[in-house]
């Protein structure tokens, strides 16, 4: 299987091509990046070849693409990757509005291609764990939920609202909305939230408190942020707290480390030792495409998601509560 990767603009791409060399007959096809330095240094890294042009790019013999390009470009990017008869992974959020997420599904719909959205939240052990137990009724009835989603500042174009299209709230809500959507099969249908910049001087949100009530009633709590200093021991953290009639239970995706204390420019970091969620995503996407069924996570699951993290920008501007 051939795959090609367009754009390296954000971070998890270096750590998907990685996942794409450990898999047994799937080859990196090519690199599109119209960053030339990057493109060449990444195509040098991955023994393959870089294209700045996209429709020359698009034209290779492949039968996928993954998306990693700044979040204003996903919208461009599927469109033409998807006319190009290519499947898709595109890095999350889908897109930057919700008219764009929608033509983008309907598009791959249209083309017949699998349009699958990068969270390898899903793919994390204790994650699966939990979705094990909320499906076994080991909960009960699920009351709430309590989550945060909590890292460093990216900085560069994730700081640009022009091609981020929102701060802290939009990268760090759509993952745990996907998580609670997937363990209740449930819509959001009522989002609360307080957003604002509190921690750098930036003019886009680094931080952010959510309420949300599902459709089923279960209401939740979400706490997004680009709060973690640089000194911190590692990156951030992913965890979910599920309050159920029967027991409760807190999840903490990155809780398997090791504390290393050195004399180095941090004198204590954590070493992650669990299981490789990235990998999982990817290896998730190629057997979907060689099995060409539908993907484990689809464009509606990337709207609608993306949908609940832009409905708290507007809340937090309006301060009150707001329906979708």
């Amino acid at each position: 299987m051939k795959i090609g990767m367009m754009s390296f603009a954000h971070m998890h791409a270096n750590s998907y091509a990685d996942s794409l060399m450990q898999i047994p007959g799937v080859d990196i096809a090519a690199i599109f990046d119209e960053d030339q330095e990057r493109g060449r240094e990444v195509a040098s890294k991955y023994n393959t070849t870089h294209y700045n042009e996209q429709s020359e790019f698009l034209k290779l013999d492949m039968d996928a693409v993954i998306i990693c390009s700044e979040n204003s470009r996903h919208k461009e990017m599927v469109i033409n990757a998807a006319n190009a008869k290519k499947h898709i992974l595109c890095e999350k959020p889908i897109a930057t509005n919700v008219e764009d997420a929608q033509e983008m599904i309907q598009v791959c719909e249209e083309n017949e291609v699998i349009l699958q959205v990068a969270y390898p939240v899903r793919f994390s052990s204790p994650i699966q764990q939990l979705k094990e137990m909320v499906d076994q009724g080991e909960f009960g009835e699920i009351l709430a939920f309590h989550t945060t989603n909590r890292g460093q500042n990216p900085g560069g174009w994730f700081i640009d609202k022009e091609q981020s299209g929102g701060g802290a709230v939009l990268d760090h809500t759509v993952h745990m909305v996907d998580i609670m959507r997937w363990l209740l099969n449930e819509e959001v249908i009522e989002v609360h939230a307080r957003v604002d910049s509190y921690f750098h001087q930036v003019e886009i949100d680094d931080a952010g408190l959510l309420t949300l009530e599902f459709s089923n009633g279960v209401i939740a709590s979400h706490d997004a942020s680009w709060s973690r200093f640089t000194e911190y021991p590692m990156w951030g953290d992913v965890t979910i707290e599920v309050i159920g009639t029967k027991q409760t239970v807190k999840v903490d995706a990155f809780a398997e480390h090791l504390r290393v204390f050195s004399s180095n420019s941090k004198s204590l970091e954590y070493q992650f030792f669990g299981n490789d969620m990235d990998f999982g995503l990817i290896l998730d996407f190629i057997e979907c495409v060689k099995e060409g069924r539908a993907p484990s996570i689809t464009g509606i699951d990337g709207l609608k998601s993306m949908e609940v993290a832009l409905t708290a920008y507007q809340s937090s501007k309006l301060n009150k509560s707001i329906k979708l």
